[in-house]
This record gives C-alpha cells, sequence and structure tokens, in this order.
C-alpha cells in the first residue's frame, strides 16, 4: 500500500516527530511504501517557546522525509496537497496536536480529497489544548471535517473528539512504546555518564518544563518529604528537560523552599542518544501533571522498565495501575509527597514484574493495525 504521514519529523525534534518515524518505519516493516510530509515552518519563532525547533541529530536514513509544509503560508498549503493529491495514496495519517495546525492540515486534506481515493485517518494528541487561545473551536472544526476516522491514545482525548463529532469513526488505541533511543545501559553505566551519585535514589522528571505538567508541584512535594522521617534515605530529583516557559519562576520557589541541594538540573534539550541514560539513571519517574490528555513520558518508562508516579489526571491512571506499575496520586503536593514517600520506603523493584507484564500491550503493530482496520473496514 502507498501511504503518506503529515506532520513533524527530522529535522524537527520532539516527541511527535520521533513517533511518526517510529510509526513510518513499522508500516515499511509490513511491506508498505512510506512518505512522511513534515514541515519546513512547524512555528514561526517568535510563537516557539523553546531554544531551536531542529534537532541535532542525524538523519534517519532509512525513511523518506519530504520538508515541505508552511504552517502559516495558505498558496503553500495548496501546493502541498495538490502533490499528494496527484501520488494518490492509499492512506494518510495526519497527526493532530494543536489548533494553530488547523488551518494548513485542512486545507492541504481538503485538496487530497478531491482524488476520490486516498482515506484519511487522524491520530488525535490533543483536541482541545492545553493552553486555550482565540480561534481554536474553529480551526479544530475546520481540520476535523475532511478526516474519515480517528485514533485517540487517551478517553480524555476521544471525549473532547465526540464534541466535535459524534458520527465519525473513532477508536481509543494506546501510546506504543518508545522504542528507538536505544537498549537500556545499567544503572552505575548511566549515573557514571551523568555523573551522578550511584548511591542516591533518583526521581526522575523528564521532558518540556510547561505550566500543565506540575514541576512546582513537585517541587513543593520534595520540600514536604524533607519534614518526614526519611533522613536516612539519600534521594534527589533529576529534572531533564528544556524550559518552555520563564524559568525565573521555578528558580524563585526552588531558593524559597530550601531544596537546590536536592534536586538535580539539567535544564537543556536532550538529545535522542542521552535519553536513555536519564531513564536507566532513574529509580522512578514522576509525572506530576495538572492534567493531562497522554503522556509520551509514560512509554518511555516502560519501555525502560522505571517505574512511575502519576497524577490522577487524564490518561495517565489507565496506563499506570496503581500498585502494579506505579503509583496514582492527587495533583497536588502532599499527594505527590506521600507517593514519593510510599516509593522511598518500600523501593522500586516491587514494581518491576508486573511492569514488564503490562508493557506488553503496547507494541506499535497493534497501532498500524488499528489505523488500517478504521481506513478500510
Amino acid at each position: 500500500m502507498k501511504i503518506v504521514i503529515l506532520g513533524p519529523a527530522h529535522p524537527l525534534r520532539g516527541g511527535i516527530a520521533v513517533f511518526n518515524e517510529r510509526l513510518a518505519k513499522q508500516f515499511q516493516n509490513e511491506g508498505h511504501e512510506v512518505t512522511i510530509y513534515s514541515f519546513s515552518l512547524q512555528y514561526p519563532d517568535f510563537l516557539f517557546p523553546g531554544t531551536t525547533q531542529y534537532s541535532s541529530e542525524p538523519a534517519p536514513n532509512d525513511l523518506k522525509i519530504k520538508t515541505m509544509i508552511n504552517s502559516i503560508h495558505p498558496l503553500n498549503w495548496i501546493t502541498v496537497g495538490n502533490e499528494i493529491k496527484n501520488l494518490k495514496p492509499d492512506l494518510l495519517v495526519v497527526r493532530y496536536w494543536l489548533p494553530l495546525m488547523g488551518p494548513a492540515l485542512g486545507t492541504i486534506l481538503r485538496r487530497i480529497k478531491k482524488n476520490k481515493h486516498t482515506k484519511i485517518v487522524c491520530i488525535a494528541d490533543n483536541v482541545i489544548p492545553h493552553e486555550k487561545r482565540i480561534g481554536d473551536q474553529a480551526f479544530t472544526n475546520y481540520f476535523i471535517k475532511p478526516v474519515d476516522a480517528f485514533i485517540t491514545m487517551s478517553e480524555k482525548v476521544m471525549t473532547d473528539l465526540r464534541s466535535f463529532t459524534k458520527t465519525k469513526p473513532a477508536q481509543l488505541e494506546p501510546h506504543p512504546l518508545y522504542d528507538v533511543f536505544g537498549d537500556a545501559v545499567t544503572k552505575d553505566e548511566a549515573r557514571t555518564h551523568l555523573n551522578i551519585n550511584q548511591n542516591d535514589f533518583i526521581f526522575l522528571f523528564f521532558g518540556f518544563i510547561r505550566k500543565y505538567k506540575g514541576l512546582d508541584l513537585l517541587l513543593e512535594a520534595i520540600a514536604k518529604l524533607k519534614n518526614t522521617q526519611l533522613q536516612t534515605i539519600n534521594y534527589k530529583l533529576l529534572i531533564a528537560g528544556e524550559f518552555y516557559e520563564d524559568r525565573k519562576i521555578y528558580d524563585e520557589l526552588i531558593e524559597q523552599l530550601g531544596i537546590k541541594d536536592d534536586l538535580i538540573l539539567k535544564t537543556e534539550f536532550i538529545a535522542d542518544s542521552e535519553v536513555k541514560y536519564y531513564f536507566c539513571a532513574a529509580d522512578a519517574v514522576v509525572q506530576p501533571y495538572r492534567h493531562a490528555t497522554q503522556s509520551g513520558v509514560t512509554p518511555l518508562a516502560y519501555h525502560f522498565e522505571i517505574p512511575m508516579i502519576v497524577t490522577s489526571v487524564g490518561g495517565l491512571p489507565a496506563f499506570v495501575p496503581h500498585g502494579k506499575v506505579g503509583l496514582v496520586c492527587e495533583p497536588n503536593a502532599s499527594s505527590i509527597a506521600d507517593a514519593m514517600q510510599q516509593m522511598l520506603q518500600t523501593g522500586a523493584a516491587q514494581f518491576l514484574p508486573q511492569l514488564r507484564e503490562e508493557k506488553n500491550k503496547y507494541s506499535w503493530s497493534k497501532m498500524t493495525e488499528a489505523i488500517l482496520k478504521l481506513a478500510f473496514n
């Protein structure tokens, strides 16, 4: 089958680009011909909160990636749409994660539909964004109209989707495991690489730092841990990820709470080749989110077999069964601190057998099978 994936890919960086490339490889492994149409301009610089949108990693040598889409140039949308229309792929998989992309992607899809051949399936990361803006509803409505069917990766996104369309086919399919960051290394090797004490219990917060991810709640939880009877257990919070908002708020909070010595700050973008060291250095991953749909951090933790502490928001609890592969707590500092204390006292190793069993549910072949069934059944 001839398949096009419409969404970010190398040289753009981030979880959606990694996902699209891994999905393309899965389709190729199943015998399909795949092309990814990515962005020449994804976000104007003034709208991008990080340092750079581009990866320093080498391009994948086994994928066909066309860097064409300009998210703010309407004539470009018509050009790209016409090219894919004439290519006549049997299937187009489009990613939707931000209403800002609705006009560009919606216009491209409308051009493609004119070939009366291509089936369009959307993988919706978000339908209602974490930070709401004027125009969100109109842009999403515009995008949804030419799509034939949808995959969501959490119940929350499915519910949001059904507020826009009640009749189009849609299926919930969990986020597959990220298995493209290399094999696990030993804890000793990972900690030596990152210059981290071998004997500390390491909690890991990983990913872009944005308000909805609740890092401030986690910092307050660390302060509360200091007031417990855990002085005999040495622990640190490893914060690995780039600030996507003003870091001054966090620096001031750290100073105010007096927890600087309890933290290891690696607050820059983590290159793909470095990801394995951060996860393998950790004893537990903490996702203290205020609200969420699903998270790419969860499948990373599964892949590297690191137990998790997550808050009871969005799709997180469904993928982290409480007491089996980790702990679920409420999105407040006291509850997060209690969960961290429990993890310290009982140890992380108790979760490993069920974590290894649970991770088998999240394969890339299940994702491709779901997409193809939605498109052609």
